[in-house]
């Protein structure tokens, strides 16, 4: 009988436990997503690609959907074998695609594709959480170097940032549909890879400096996006977006200084023009016909390197969520590099 009673108990548990689906859960911010989200007890379902690591999402807890975002039939299929998400956070996306196209494809048409199977079925969760950036705005004004805010004019400079726009632009057009956007800076933390190489030519004693003007810099620490992400995603806000970062301002050298700080490590620094940057990434561009892969230095991440101002204004989200991010960008980058060490991507 004692048996029996602690199996109801445990059903009526499992019964009141919010659902919340997250897509591109083994990718580095959707994998932190997931284990904020068994922190928090609910019903974690984690949608990835076929072929996915699943290395960062071992929780027995976890449940497994494999999602076809490019074939909408598959993916009605697909969704109908799970039950209605009481949440959605929408983080799978394209960083860095082969061509241009490839964008769009994966960041605007494929998010379309999903939007559009939740409404047909009738499984418009309570939220859904589009995991965008604030290169779906741009960078600020290079003159004034005003932070960049939520009533300007977006002007993204990057096709990444433009199909973002682009998923946004659709999302704000529907009706009756519970929406949030977020948009958050530069993000780094342990399981983070692009700013890695950072760390590496650092911990080489290298540090290489594009151009020379002066840049405003924003950064935020993973878990304190995760943590803004889930307080949105409580809140009874709905059908508005945010930028995230930690509210500070860096300017170009403070990151390898901070590096350099935390590793112990004298750099030979080299500053190197910006055209001269755009000529080198021309060159390693044209391998990617070679190795079928986007090199991490390409004319797109010069679009990103040659604008001066990346600074965004927090402050609705401080407003509507009193949100108080943890990390600074010192905190953050020492437990990056005790991370990075520990798992031995750094020596």
């Amino acid at each position: 009988m004692q048996s029996l009673i602690k199996n109801i108990g445990c059903t009526n548990l499992l019964s009141e436990m919010k659902k919340v689906l997250i897509t591109g859960a083994s990718g580095f911010i959707g994998s932190f997503m997931v284990e904020e989200a068994l922190k928090r007890n609910y019903e974690v379902y984690a949608g990835i690609r076929i072929g996915s690591s699943t290395i960062y999402l071992a929780d027995p807890r976890i449940k497994f959907i494999e999602l076809n975002f490019a074939d909408v039939e598959i993916l009605r299929l697909q969704l109908s074998e799970f039950p209605y998400f009481d949440y959605v956070i929408h983080s799978a996306g394209l960083t860095k695609g082969f061509n241009k196209k490839d964008y769009f494809t994966s960041n605007y048409q494929y998010t379309k594709n999903f939007i559009d199977v939740l409404i047909d079925q009738k499984r418009v969760p309570e939220k859904f959480i589009y995991m965008s950036s604030l290169a779906a705005f741009g960078p600020g004004d290079p003159i004034l170097l005003n932070a960049v805010k939520l009533s300007d004019t977006p002007k993204p400079v990057t096709s990444y940032g433009k199909s973002k726009l682009k998923s946004e632009n659709y999302l704000t057009s529907l009706l009756n549909f519970p929406y949030l956007i977020i948009r958050p800076t530069a993000v780094y933390g342990p399981r983070e890879k692009e700013l890695l190489t950072i760390f590496k030519l650092i911990n080489s004693n290298l540090e290489l400096l594009v151009g020379f003007k002066k840049q405003q810099l924003t950064f935020v620490y993973v878990s304190d996006l995760v943590e803004a992400v889930f307080q949105a995603m409580e809140s009874n806000l709905t059908n508005r977006g945010y930028f995230v970062s930690d509210g500070h301002v860096y300017d170009g050298k403070m990151l390898g200084n901070i590096i350099r700080k935390h590793l112990e490590k004298r750099t030979i620094r080299i500053q190197i023009p910006t055209i001269l940057v755009r000529l080198i990434a021309v060159v390693t561009e044209a391998t990617k016909y070679i190795t079928r892969k986007q090199p991490m230095l390409n004319l797109e991440k010069i679009k990103e390197l040659e604008a001066s101002n990346w600074n965004c204004d927090i402050q609705p989200l401080r407003d509507d969520l009193d949100f108080k991010p943890a990390y600074d960008l010192e905190r953050g980058i020492q437990e990056t590099i005790a991370w990075y060490k520990k798992a031995r991507w750094l020596k």
